[in-house]
Protein backbone atom coordinates (compact mmCIF):
# COMPACT_ATOMS: atom_id res chain seq x y z
CA UNK A 1 0.00 0.00 0.00
CA UNK A 2 1.30 3.52 -0.65
CA UNK A 3 2.77 5.29 2.33
CA UNK A 4 2.95 8.78 0.84
CA UNK A 5 0.66 10.04 3.55
CA UNK A 6 0.99 9.50 7.29
CA UNK A 7 -0.18 6.15 8.56
CA UNK A 8 -1.84 5.31 11.80
CA UNK A 9 -2.21 2.32 14.00
CA UNK A 10 -4.87 1.62 16.62
CA UNK A 11 -4.87 -0.75 19.53
CA UNK A 12 -7.63 -2.02 21.81
CA UNK A 13 -7.57 -0.32 25.19
CA UNK A 14 -9.61 -1.88 27.97
CA UNK A 15 -11.34 0.21 30.52
CA UNK A 16 -11.35 -0.38 34.22
CA UNK A 17 -12.58 1.38 37.27
CA UNK A 18 -10.29 1.52 40.24
CA UNK A 19 -10.96 1.46 43.92
CA UNK A 20 -8.26 0.30 46.28
CA UNK A 21 -8.71 -2.51 48.70
CA UNK A 22 -5.77 -2.67 51.04
CA UNK A 23 -5.18 -6.40 51.38
CA UNK A 24 -2.55 -8.59 52.95
CA UNK A 25 0.44 -7.44 54.92
CA UNK A 26 1.74 -5.00 52.40
CA UNK A 27 -0.15 -1.95 51.28
CA UNK A 28 -2.26 -1.37 48.30
CA UNK A 29 -0.78 1.04 45.84
CA UNK A 30 -0.83 2.32 42.34
CA UNK A 31 2.23 3.16 40.37
CA UNK A 32 3.04 6.42 38.78
CA UNK A 33 6.05 7.95 37.17
CA UNK A 34 6.96 11.39 36.05
CA UNK A 35 10.03 13.52 35.51
CA UNK A 36 12.46 12.93 32.71
CA UNK A 37 15.39 14.12 34.79
CA UNK A 38 18.14 11.61 35.27
CA UNK A 39 20.18 10.78 38.32
CA UNK A 40 23.53 9.07 38.69
CA UNK A 41 24.30 7.06 41.79
CA UNK A 42 27.35 5.36 43.16
CA UNK A 43 27.00 1.62 43.71
CA UNK A 44 29.13 -0.20 46.22
CA UNK A 45 31.12 -3.29 45.28
CA UNK A 46 28.01 -5.48 45.60
CA UNK A 47 26.05 -3.40 43.14
CA UNK A 48 28.85 -2.14 40.93
CA UNK A 49 28.84 -2.62 37.18
CA UNK A 50 29.85 -6.09 36.02
CA UNK A 51 33.41 -6.87 35.18
CA UNK A 52 34.15 -7.82 31.62
CA UNK A 53 34.25 -11.55 32.41
CA UNK A 54 30.82 -11.34 34.06
CA UNK A 55 29.06 -9.65 31.18
CA UNK A 56 25.45 -10.78 30.73
CA UNK A 57 24.33 -12.14 27.35
CA UNK A 58 22.87 -8.90 26.03
CA UNK A 59 24.43 -5.95 24.21
CA UNK A 60 26.75 -4.22 26.62
CA UNK A 61 26.40 -0.47 26.99
CA UNK A 62 29.50 1.65 26.43
CA UNK A 63 31.37 2.28 29.68
CA UNK A 64 30.68 5.99 29.63
CA UNK A 65 26.95 5.34 29.28
CA UNK A 66 26.80 2.76 32.04
CA UNK A 67 28.80 4.79 34.53
CA UNK A 68 26.01 7.31 35.00
CA UNK A 69 22.42 7.57 33.86
CA UNK A 70 22.54 11.31 33.27
CA UNK A 71 24.67 11.19 30.07
CA UNK A 72 22.37 8.48 28.73
CA UNK A 73 19.26 10.64 29.11
CA UNK A 74 21.01 13.68 27.76
CA UNK A 75 21.67 11.95 24.42
CA UNK A 76 19.36 12.66 21.51
CA UNK A 77 16.78 10.03 20.62
CA UNK A 78 18.41 9.20 17.30
CA UNK A 79 21.84 8.85 18.89
CA UNK A 80 20.45 6.59 21.63
CA UNK A 81 18.68 4.44 19.07
CA UNK A 82 21.87 4.01 17.06
CA UNK A 83 23.83 3.23 20.22
CA UNK A 84 21.37 0.48 21.17
CA UNK A 85 21.48 -1.08 17.72
CA UNK A 86 25.27 -0.89 17.53
CA UNK A 87 25.94 -2.83 20.73
CA UNK A 88 27.30 -6.29 19.97
CA UNK A 89 25.43 -9.26 21.38
CA UNK A 90 27.63 -11.13 23.86
CA UNK A 91 27.55 -14.89 23.36
CA UNK A 92 28.61 -15.81 26.87
CA UNK A 93 25.95 -16.85 29.39
CA UNK A 94 25.60 -14.51 32.35
CA UNK A 95 25.77 -15.35 35.99
CA UNK A 96 22.61 -16.63 37.60
CA UNK A 97 20.56 -14.22 39.68
CA UNK A 98 20.40 -13.99 43.44
CA UNK A 99 19.05 -17.20 44.94
CA UNK A 100 19.26 -19.18 41.69
CA UNK A 101 21.70 -21.98 40.92
CA UNK A 102 23.61 -21.86 37.67
CA UNK A 103 22.37 -24.20 34.97
CA UNK A 104 23.14 -25.07 31.40
CA UNK A 105 21.08 -23.07 28.92
CA UNK A 106 18.22 -25.16 27.58
CA UNK A 107 17.60 -25.42 23.82
CA UNK A 108 14.87 -23.22 22.35
CA UNK A 109 11.44 -24.77 22.10
CA UNK A 110 9.62 -22.05 20.18
CA UNK A 111 9.02 -22.78 16.51
CA UNK A 112 11.52 -20.99 14.29
CA UNK A 113 10.57 -20.04 10.77
CA UNK A 114 12.87 -21.12 7.94
CA UNK A 115 13.09 -17.59 6.56
CA UNK A 116 13.18 -14.27 8.37
CA UNK A 117 10.32 -11.91 7.54
CA UNK A 118 10.89 -8.60 5.79
CA UNK A 119 10.11 -5.99 8.44
CA UNK A 120 11.95 -3.03 6.92
CA UNK A 121 8.73 -1.09 6.44
CA UNK A 122 7.54 -1.36 10.05
CA UNK A 123 7.46 1.76 12.23
CA UNK A 124 7.26 2.01 16.04
CA UNK A 125 6.87 4.83 18.58
CA UNK A 126 10.12 6.65 19.30
CA UNK A 127 10.66 6.77 23.06
CA UNK A 128 13.49 6.96 25.56
CA UNK A 129 13.68 4.38 28.32
CA UNK A 130 13.10 5.93 31.72
CA UNK A 131 16.16 6.67 33.84
CA UNK A 132 16.41 7.05 37.60
CA UNK A 133 15.01 10.24 39.09
CA UNK A 134 16.38 11.59 42.37
CA UNK A 135 13.65 12.13 44.95
CA UNK A 136 15.46 15.35 45.88
CA UNK A 137 14.82 16.59 42.32
CA UNK A 138 11.25 15.33 41.94
CA UNK A 139 9.46 13.21 44.56
CA UNK A 140 6.42 12.52 42.33
CA UNK A 141 5.79 10.31 39.31
CA UNK A 142 2.64 10.62 37.16
CA UNK A 143 1.34 8.49 34.31
CA UNK A 144 -1.74 7.05 32.63
CA UNK A 145 -2.61 3.37 32.95
CA UNK A 146 -2.17 1.16 29.88
CA UNK A 147 -3.74 -2.24 29.32
CA UNK A 148 -2.66 -2.78 25.73
CA UNK A 149 -0.84 -6.04 25.01
CA UNK A 150 0.06 -5.66 21.32
CA UNK A 151 3.80 -5.39 21.95
CA UNK A 152 4.03 -8.86 23.50
CA UNK A 153 2.30 -10.61 20.59
CA UNK A 154 4.47 -8.66 18.16
CA UNK A 155 7.67 -9.58 20.04
CA UNK A 156 6.54 -13.21 20.00
CA UNK A 157 6.11 -13.00 16.23
CA UNK A 158 9.69 -11.78 15.83
CA UNK A 159 11.17 -14.45 18.09
CA UNK A 160 9.23 -17.26 16.44
CA UNK A 161 10.60 -16.14 13.09
CA UNK A 162 14.16 -16.37 14.43
CA UNK A 163 14.74 -12.62 14.76
CA UNK A 164 15.24 -10.31 17.73
CA UNK A 165 12.71 -7.44 17.70
CA UNK A 166 13.96 -3.86 17.28
CA UNK A 167 14.31 -2.24 20.74
CA UNK A 168 11.63 0.36 19.98
CA UNK A 169 9.08 -2.46 19.42
CA UNK A 170 9.50 -3.59 23.05
CA UNK A 171 7.11 -1.76 25.39
CA UNK A 172 7.72 -3.27 28.81
CA UNK A 173 4.31 -2.54 30.32
CA UNK A 174 2.56 -4.30 27.42
CA UNK A 175 4.70 -7.39 27.95
CA UNK A 176 4.00 -7.42 31.70
CA UNK A 177 0.28 -6.74 31.25
CA UNK A 178 -0.14 -9.53 28.69
CA UNK A 179 -0.37 -12.08 31.52
CA UNK A 180 -3.05 -12.78 34.10
CA UNK A 181 -2.17 -12.34 37.77
CA UNK A 182 -3.79 -13.81 40.85
CA UNK A 183 -4.94 -10.53 42.35
CA UNK A 184 -7.88 -10.46 44.78
CA UNK A 185 -11.33 -9.48 43.60
CA UNK A 186 -12.59 -6.02 44.56
CA UNK A 187 -15.03 -5.83 47.47
CA UNK A 188 -17.71 -3.46 48.73
CA UNK A 189 -18.82 -2.47 45.25
CA UNK A 190 -15.42 -1.15 44.25
CA UNK A 191 -14.61 -1.32 40.52
CA UNK A 192 -11.15 -2.76 41.23
CA UNK A 193 -8.82 -3.92 43.96
CA UNK A 194 -5.28 -2.64 44.38
CA UNK A 195 -2.46 -4.75 45.81
CA UNK A 196 1.23 -3.99 46.31
CA UNK A 197 4.32 -5.99 47.15
CA UNK A 198 7.93 -4.99 47.73
CA UNK A 199 11.01 -7.19 47.30
CA UNK A 200 14.53 -7.18 45.85
CA UNK A 201 15.09 -6.31 42.18
CA UNK A 202 16.50 -9.62 40.83
CA UNK A 203 18.85 -7.88 38.39
CA UNK A 204 20.22 -5.55 41.11
CA UNK A 205 19.41 -6.99 44.56
CA UNK A 206 20.65 -3.93 46.45
CA UNK A 207 17.66 -2.10 44.94
CA UNK A 208 14.01 -2.72 45.82
CA UNK A 209 11.25 -3.54 43.34
CA UNK A 210 7.72 -2.25 44.01
CA UNK A 211 4.95 -4.29 42.37
CA UNK A 212 1.56 -2.59 41.98
CA UNK A 213 -1.43 -4.55 40.73
CA UNK A 214 -5.02 -3.64 39.87
CA UNK A 215 -7.77 -6.21 39.45
CA UNK A 216 -10.92 -4.95 37.75
CA UNK A 217 -14.24 -6.40 38.74
CA UNK A 218 -15.40 -9.30 36.61
CA UNK A 219 -18.79 -9.34 34.97
CA UNK A 220 -21.24 -11.92 33.73
CA UNK A 221 -20.92 -11.56 29.95
CA UNK A 222 -24.56 -12.55 29.51
CA UNK A 223 -25.52 -9.41 31.44
CA UNK A 224 -23.33 -6.91 29.59
CA UNK A 225 -25.08 -4.01 27.84
CA UNK A 226 -26.13 -4.46 24.20
CA UNK A 227 -23.19 -4.23 21.78
CA UNK A 228 -23.27 -2.02 18.70
CA UNK A 229 -20.08 -2.95 16.85
CA UNK A 230 -18.90 -1.77 13.46
CA UNK A 231 -16.00 -3.66 11.87
CA UNK A 232 -13.81 -1.33 9.82
CA UNK A 233 -11.77 -3.69 7.68
CA UNK A 234 -8.73 -3.04 5.51
CA UNK A 235 -9.14 -5.00 2.25
CA UNK A 236 -6.36 -3.30 0.29
CA UNK A 237 -3.98 -5.35 -1.85
CA UNK A 238 -1.37 -5.77 0.89
CA UNK A 239 -3.91 -7.72 3.01
CA UNK A 240 -3.83 -10.75 0.70
CA UNK A 241 -1.29 -12.92 2.58
CA UNK A 242 -2.59 -15.72 4.88
CA UNK A 243 -1.58 -13.88 8.09
CA UNK A 244 -3.67 -10.84 7.14
CA UNK A 245 -7.18 -10.89 5.60
CA UNK A 246 -7.74 -14.68 5.88
CA UNK A 247 -6.67 -14.61 9.57
CA UNK A 248 -8.73 -11.44 10.10
CA UNK A 249 -11.90 -13.11 8.79
CA UNK A 250 -11.40 -16.20 10.94
CA UNK A 251 -10.70 -14.04 13.99
CA UNK A 252 -13.81 -11.90 13.67
CA UNK A 253 -15.91 -15.01 13.10
CA UNK A 254 -15.04 -16.01 16.68
CA UNK A 255 -16.51 -12.73 17.94
CA UNK A 256 -19.65 -13.28 15.87
CA UNK A 257 -20.14 -16.69 17.52
CA UNK A 258 -20.78 -14.92 20.83
CA UNK A 259 -23.47 -12.61 19.43
CA UNK A 260 -26.59 -12.20 21.60
CA UNK A 261 -30.12 -11.18 20.50
CA UNK A 262 -29.59 -7.54 21.56
CA UNK A 263 -26.21 -7.19 19.80
CA UNK A 264 -25.65 -5.70 16.34
CA UNK A 265 -22.69 -5.87 13.95
CA UNK A 266 -22.11 -3.80 10.82
CA UNK A 267 -19.20 -3.99 8.35
CA UNK A 268 -17.42 -1.21 6.50
CA UNK A 269 -14.43 -1.84 4.23
CA UNK A 270 -11.80 0.45 2.81
CA UNK A 271 -9.27 0.11 0.01
CA UNK A 272 -9.20 2.30 -3.11
CA UNK A 273 -12.77 3.18 -2.17
CA UNK A 274 -14.76 2.78 1.03
CA UNK A 275 -18.23 1.44 1.54
CA UNK A 276 -20.76 -0.30 3.77
CA UNK A 277 -20.76 -4.04 3.18
CA UNK A 278 -23.33 -4.90 5.83
CA UNK A 279 -25.85 -2.74 7.67
CA UNK A 280 -26.01 -3.40 11.45
CA UNK A 281 -27.72 -6.74 12.02
CA UNK A 282 -28.04 -9.61 14.46
CA UNK A 283 -28.18 -12.23 11.70
CA UNK A 284 -25.09 -14.40 12.27
CA UNK A 285 -25.35 -16.11 8.91
CA UNK A 286 -25.48 -12.77 7.10
CA UNK A 287 -22.48 -11.47 9.04
CA UNK A 288 -20.39 -14.57 8.35
CA UNK A 289 -21.39 -14.52 4.68
CA UNK A 290 -20.35 -10.85 4.40
CA UNK A 291 -16.99 -11.64 6.00
CA UNK A 292 -16.39 -14.59 3.72
CA UNK A 293 -17.12 -12.49 0.62
CA UNK A 294 -14.26 -10.07 1.31
CA UNK A 295 -11.21 -10.13 -0.95
CA UNK A 296 -8.03 -8.04 -0.91
CA UNK A 297 -7.33 -5.56 -3.71
CA UNK A 298 -6.60 -1.89 -4.37
CA UNK A 299 -4.80 0.85 -2.49
CA UNK A 300 -5.59 2.23 0.94
CA UNK A 301 -8.05 5.04 1.72
CA UNK A 302 -8.49 4.80 5.47
CA UNK A 303 -9.98 8.23 6.10
CA UNK A 304 -13.09 7.59 4.02
CA UNK A 305 -13.57 4.26 5.72
CA UNK A 306 -13.34 5.60 9.25
CA UNK A 307 -15.88 8.33 8.53
CA UNK A 308 -18.29 5.74 7.07
CA UNK A 309 -17.75 3.45 10.08
CA UNK A 310 -18.52 6.21 12.57
CA UNK A 311 -21.63 7.17 10.59
CA UNK A 312 -22.85 3.57 10.70
CA UNK A 313 -22.16 3.34 14.44
CA UNK A 314 -24.07 6.59 14.99
CA UNK A 315 -26.99 5.27 12.93
CA UNK A 316 -27.42 2.25 15.24
CA UNK A 317 -26.23 3.94 18.45
CA UNK A 318 -27.42 2.23 21.65
CA UNK A 319 -27.83 4.63 24.61
CA UNK A 320 -26.14 3.06 27.62
CA UNK A 321 -24.75 0.29 25.42
CA UNK A 322 -21.34 -0.59 24.00
CA UNK A 323 -20.79 1.49 20.88
CA UNK A 324 -17.46 0.79 19.23
CA UNK A 325 -15.64 0.82 15.91
CA UNK A 326 -13.10 -2.01 15.57
CA UNK A 327 -10.42 -1.26 13.00
CA UNK A 328 -8.55 -4.27 11.59
CA UNK A 329 -5.54 -3.51 9.40
CA UNK A 330 -2.00 -4.53 8.52
CA UNK A 331 -0.83 -1.07 9.49
CA UNK A 332 -0.81 1.21 6.45
CA UNK A 333 -3.70 3.56 7.10
CA UNK A 334 -3.75 6.34 4.52
CA UNK A 335 -5.47 9.42 5.89
CA UNK A 336 -6.42 10.55 2.38
CA UNK A 337 -7.40 14.22 2.05
CA UNK A 338 -7.42 14.75 5.84
CA UNK A 339 -4.40 15.70 7.88
CA UNK A 340 -3.46 13.41 10.80
CA UNK A 341 -4.47 16.20 13.20
CA UNK A 342 -7.92 16.49 11.60
CA UNK A 343 -8.43 12.75 11.79
CA UNK A 344 -7.35 12.75 15.43
CA UNK A 345 -9.89 15.49 16.19
CA UNK A 346 -12.60 13.40 14.52
CA UNK A 347 -11.73 10.40 16.67
CA UNK A 348 -11.70 12.53 19.84
CA UNK A 349 -15.09 14.04 18.98
CA UNK A 350 -16.64 10.62 18.41
CA UNK A 351 -15.11 9.43 21.69
CA UNK A 352 -16.90 12.24 23.50
CA UNK A 353 -20.10 11.21 21.69
CA UNK A 354 -19.77 7.73 23.20
CA UNK A 355 -18.31 5.84 20.22
CA UNK A 356 -14.90 4.35 21.03
CA UNK A 357 -12.27 3.08 18.61
CA UNK A 358 -10.23 -0.12 19.03
CA UNK A 359 -7.59 -1.63 16.75
CA UNK A 360 -6.45 -5.08 15.69
CA UNK A 361 -3.12 -5.28 13.89
CA UNK A 362 -2.30 -8.09 11.46
CA UNK A 363 0.62 -9.28 9.39
CA UNK A 364 4.28 -8.51 8.82
CA UNK A 365 6.30 -6.04 6.80
CA UNK A 366 4.55 -2.69 7.07
CA UNK A 367 3.12 -2.59 10.58
CA UNK A 368 2.76 1.13 11.36
CA UNK A 369 2.62 0.74 15.11
CA UNK A 370 3.69 4.32 15.83
CA UNK A 371 0.69 6.09 14.29
CA UNK A 372 -1.78 3.40 15.24
CA UNK A 373 -0.77 3.75 18.91
CA UNK A 374 -1.57 7.45 18.81
CA UNK A 375 -5.01 6.95 17.28
CA UNK A 376 -5.93 4.12 19.63
CA UNK A 377 -5.13 6.28 22.63
CA UNK A 378 -7.22 9.17 21.30
CA UNK A 379 -10.11 6.81 20.57
CA UNK A 380 -10.35 5.36 24.10
CA UNK A 381 -9.72 1.93 22.62
CA UNK A 382 -7.59 -1.15 23.11
CA UNK A 383 -4.77 -2.22 20.88
CA UNK A 384 -3.95 -5.82 20.09
CA UNK A 385 -1.73 -7.55 17.58
CA UNK A 386 -3.17 -10.80 16.20
CA UNK A 387 -0.47 -13.26 15.13
CA UNK A 388 -2.54 -16.45 15.37
CA UNK A 389 -6.04 -17.82 15.94
CA UNK A 390 -5.03 -18.56 19.55
CA UNK A 391 -4.31 -14.85 20.09
CA UNK A 392 -7.58 -13.93 18.38
CA UNK A 393 -9.44 -16.24 20.78
CA UNK A 394 -7.69 -14.62 23.75
CA UNK A 395 -8.50 -11.06 22.66
CA UNK A 396 -11.96 -11.46 21.12
CA UNK A 397 -13.45 -14.32 23.12
CA UNK A 398 -11.72 -14.86 26.48
CA UNK A 399 -11.18 -11.14 27.13
CA UNK A 400 -14.28 -9.85 25.37
CA UNK A 401 -15.62 -8.33 28.59
CA UNK A 402 -12.47 -6.35 29.30
CA UNK A 403 -12.01 -5.44 25.67
CA UNK A 404 -15.49 -4.03 25.20
CA UNK A 405 -16.85 -3.18 28.68
CA UNK A 406 -15.23 -0.24 30.47
CA UNK A 407 -15.41 -0.14 34.27
CA UNK A 408 -13.29 2.98 34.79
CA UNK A 409 -12.05 5.67 32.43
CA UNK A 410 -9.31 8.32 32.51
CA UNK A 411 -7.37 6.34 35.10
CA UNK A 412 -4.29 8.25 36.27
CA UNK A 413 -1.64 7.32 38.82
CA UNK A 414 0.59 9.61 40.82
CA UNK A 415 3.16 8.21 43.25
CA UNK A 416 4.86 10.32 45.93
CA UNK A 417 8.12 8.94 47.35
CA UNK A 418 9.26 9.42 50.95
CA UNK A 419 12.71 11.12 50.86
CA UNK A 420 13.69 9.45 54.15
CA UNK A 421 13.13 6.02 52.57
CA UNK A 422 13.84 6.45 48.86
CA UNK A 423 16.83 8.14 47.21
CA UNK A 424 15.80 7.57 43.59
CA UNK A 425 13.18 5.70 41.57
CA UNK A 426 12.51 4.47 38.04
CA UNK A 427 9.15 3.48 36.59
CA UNK A 428 9.75 0.44 34.38
CA UNK A 429 7.93 1.04 31.11
CA UNK A 430 4.96 3.34 30.44
CA UNK A 431 7.22 5.74 28.51
CA UNK A 432 4.44 6.61 26.06
CA UNK A 433 1.96 7.18 28.92
CA UNK A 434 3.75 10.02 30.71
CA UNK A 435 1.61 12.76 32.26
CA UNK A 436 2.61 16.11 33.73
CA UNK A 437 2.01 16.36 37.47
CA UNK A 438 -0.63 19.05 36.92
CA UNK A 439 -2.57 16.67 34.63
CA UNK A 440 -3.37 14.42 37.56
CA UNK A 441 -6.03 16.76 38.99
CA UNK A 442 -7.20 18.06 35.62
CA UNK A 443 -10.39 16.18 34.73
CA UNK A 444 -10.17 17.52 31.19
CA UNK A 445 -7.00 15.49 30.58
CA UNK A 446 -7.63 12.19 28.83
CA UNK A 447 -6.01 9.01 30.21
CA UNK A 448 -6.27 5.24 29.84
CA UNK A 449 -9.35 3.14 30.52
CA UNK A 450 -9.69 -0.24 32.21
CA UNK A 451 -12.05 -3.01 31.14
CA UNK A 452 -13.98 -5.58 33.14
CA UNK A 453 -11.86 -8.43 34.47
CA UNK A 454 -8.58 -6.90 33.34
CA UNK A 455 -5.46 -6.72 35.47
CA UNK A 456 -3.00 -3.83 35.31
CA UNK A 457 0.52 -4.10 36.68
CA UNK A 458 3.23 -1.48 37.17
CA UNK A 459 6.75 -1.88 38.55
CA UNK A 460 9.10 0.65 40.16
CA UNK A 461 12.78 0.05 40.77
CA UNK A 462 13.81 1.97 43.89
CA UNK A 463 17.21 3.01 45.23
CA UNK A 464 16.99 2.99 49.06
CA UNK A 465 17.81 6.18 50.90
CA UNK A 466 20.83 4.44 52.43
CA UNK A 467 22.54 4.43 49.02
CA UNK A 468 24.77 7.28 47.89
CA UNK A 469 22.74 9.16 45.27
CA UNK A 470 23.65 12.39 43.53
CA UNK A 471 20.84 14.58 42.22
CA UNK A 472 20.59 15.20 38.52
CA UNK A 473 20.34 18.97 38.89
CA UNK A 474 22.44 21.65 40.56
CA UNK A 475 21.49 22.93 44.05
CA UNK A 476 19.07 25.84 44.15
CA UNK A 477 20.54 29.27 44.80
CA UNK A 478 17.51 31.07 46.25
CA UNK A 479 15.81 28.39 48.32
CA UNK A 480 16.73 25.55 50.60
CA UNK A 481 15.55 21.96 50.28
CA UNK A 482 12.24 21.41 52.02
CA UNK A 483 12.24 19.86 55.48
CA UNK A 484 10.64 16.38 55.75
CA UNK A 485 7.19 16.38 57.36
CA UNK A 486 6.07 14.23 60.28
CA UNK A 487 4.53 11.81 57.75
CA UNK A 488 8.00 11.19 56.31
CA UNK A 489 8.96 9.62 59.65
CA UNK A 490 6.06 7.17 59.49
CA UNK A 491 8.18 4.48 57.82
CA UNK A 492 6.04 4.58 54.66
CA UNK A 493 7.96 3.97 51.46
CA UNK A 494 5.59 5.85 49.18
CA UNK A 495 1.95 6.82 48.66
CA UNK A 496 -0.03 5.96 45.58
CA UNK A 497 -2.75 8.37 44.47
CA UNK A 498 -5.16 7.28 41.80
CA UNK A 499 -7.87 9.20 39.95
CA UNK A 500 -10.57 7.60 37.84
CA UNK A 501 -14.03 8.35 36.48
CA UNK A 502 -17.17 6.30 36.18
CA UNK A 503 -17.54 5.11 32.54
CA UNK A 504 -20.15 7.81 31.89
CA UNK A 505 -18.94 10.29 34.51
CA UNK A 506 -17.21 13.64 34.10
CA UNK A 507 -15.73 14.12 37.58
CA UNK A 508 -12.90 11.98 38.89
CA UNK A 509 -12.64 10.21 42.22
CA UNK A 510 -9.47 10.15 44.28
CA UNK A 511 -7.96 7.06 45.88
CA UNK A 512 -4.90 7.25 48.14
CA UNK A 513 -2.93 4.27 49.44
CA UNK A 514 0.32 4.25 51.49
CA UNK A 515 2.91 1.52 50.91
CA UNK A 516 5.49 0.08 53.31
CA UNK A 517 8.43 -2.23 52.72
CA UNK A 518 8.36 -5.35 54.92
CA UNK A 519 11.88 -6.21 53.68
CA UNK A 520 10.96 -9.69 52.47
CA UNK A 521 13.63 -11.60 50.49
CA UNK A 522 13.01 -12.70 46.90
CA UNK A 523 12.23 -16.30 47.84
CA UNK A 524 9.34 -15.10 50.05
CA UNK A 525 7.72 -12.96 47.36
CA UNK A 526 4.64 -14.16 45.47
CA UNK A 527 4.62 -15.96 42.13
CA UNK A 528 3.10 -12.84 40.57
CA UNK A 529 5.94 -10.67 41.88
CA UNK A 530 8.67 -12.96 40.57
CA UNK A 531 7.00 -13.65 37.23
CA UNK A 532 6.38 -9.97 36.47
CA UNK A 533 10.00 -9.26 37.43
CA UNK A 534 11.13 -11.96 34.98
CA UNK A 535 9.08 -10.37 32.18
CA UNK A 536 10.52 -6.93 32.98
CA UNK A 537 14.05 -8.38 32.91
CA UNK A 538 13.26 -10.09 29.59
CA UNK A 539 12.17 -6.71 28.18
CA UNK A 540 15.34 -4.99 29.43
CA UNK A 541 17.51 -7.59 27.71
CA UNK A 542 15.60 -7.18 24.44
CA UNK A 543 15.75 -3.42 24.81
CA UNK A 544 19.53 -3.44 25.44
CA UNK A 545 18.82 -1.46 28.59
CA UNK A 546 21.70 0.22 30.46
CA UNK A 547 19.67 -0.47 33.63
CA UNK A 548 19.73 -4.26 33.21
CA UNK A 549 22.39 -4.73 35.90
CA UNK A 550 23.14 -8.44 36.36
CA UNK A 551 20.32 -9.58 34.09
CA UNK A 552 20.81 -12.77 32.10
CA UNK A 553 18.62 -15.00 29.98
CA UNK A 554 19.35 -17.83 32.39
CA UNK A 555 17.98 -15.80 35.30
CA UNK A 556 14.87 -14.86 33.30
CA UNK A 557 14.14 -18.53 32.57
CA UNK A 558 14.78 -19.71 36.14
CA UNK A 559 12.81 -16.88 37.71
CA UNK A 560 9.80 -17.43 35.43
CA UNK A 561 9.90 -21.23 35.74
CA UNK A 562 9.78 -20.94 39.51
CA UNK A 563 6.75 -18.65 39.36
CA UNK A 564 4.39 -20.36 36.87
CA UNK A 565 1.53 -20.73 39.33
CA UNK A 566 -1.65 -22.36 38.02
CA UNK A 567 -1.02 -21.11 34.45
CA UNK A 568 -4.25 -22.66 33.19
CA UNK A 569 -3.85 -21.26 29.67
CA UNK A 570 -0.15 -22.16 29.47
CA UNK A 571 0.93 -18.61 28.61
CA UNK A 572 3.59 -18.39 31.31
CA UNK A 573 5.11 -21.62 30.02
CA UNK A 574 5.07 -20.18 26.52
CA UNK A 575 6.98 -17.16 27.86
CA UNK A 576 9.71 -19.44 29.22
CA UNK A 577 10.01 -21.00 25.75
CA UNK A 578 10.32 -17.55 24.15
CA UNK A 579 13.02 -16.54 26.65
CA UNK A 580 15.03 -19.65 25.77
CA UNK A 581 14.63 -18.84 22.10
CA UNK A 582 15.72 -15.22 22.58
CA UNK A 583 18.86 -16.40 24.37
CA UNK A 584 20.02 -18.18 21.19
CA UNK A 585 19.44 -15.23 18.82
CA UNK A 586 22.14 -12.69 18.07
Amino acid sequence: MPRSTPTLRLLLLSTVTVVACAQRAGTVTQTTTSADRAVSYEADAEGAELAADEAPPFPAAPAEAVAADEPTVAMGRAAKRERRRARPMAAKAGAGGIGFAEAEAEPPLAPIASGRPDTAGERYPDFEERSFVAVADDPRSTFSVDVDTASYANVRRYLRSGTLPPPEAVRTEELVNYFDYDYPEPTNGAPFAVVTEVGPAPWRPEHRLVHIGLQAKKIDLSRTPPRNLVFLLDVSGSMESPDKLPLLKSSLAMLVDGLRPADRIGIVVYAGASGVVLEPTNDRAAILEALESLHAGGSTNGAGGIEAAYALARQSFVPGGINRVILATDGDFNVGPQSPAALRRLIEKKRKDGIFLSVLGFGTGNLQDRTMQVLAQHGNGNAAYIDSLAEARKVLVEEAGGTLVTVAKDVKIQVEFNPLQVAAYRLIGYETRHLEHRDFNDDRKDAGDIGAGHTVTALYEIVPASRNVAGGTDPLKYQRPSTPSDAARSGELLTVRLRYKHPRGTRSRLLEVPVRDDERPLERTSNDFRFSAAVAEFAMLLHRSPHAGRSSWQQVVELAQGALGADRAGRRREFVTLARTAATLR
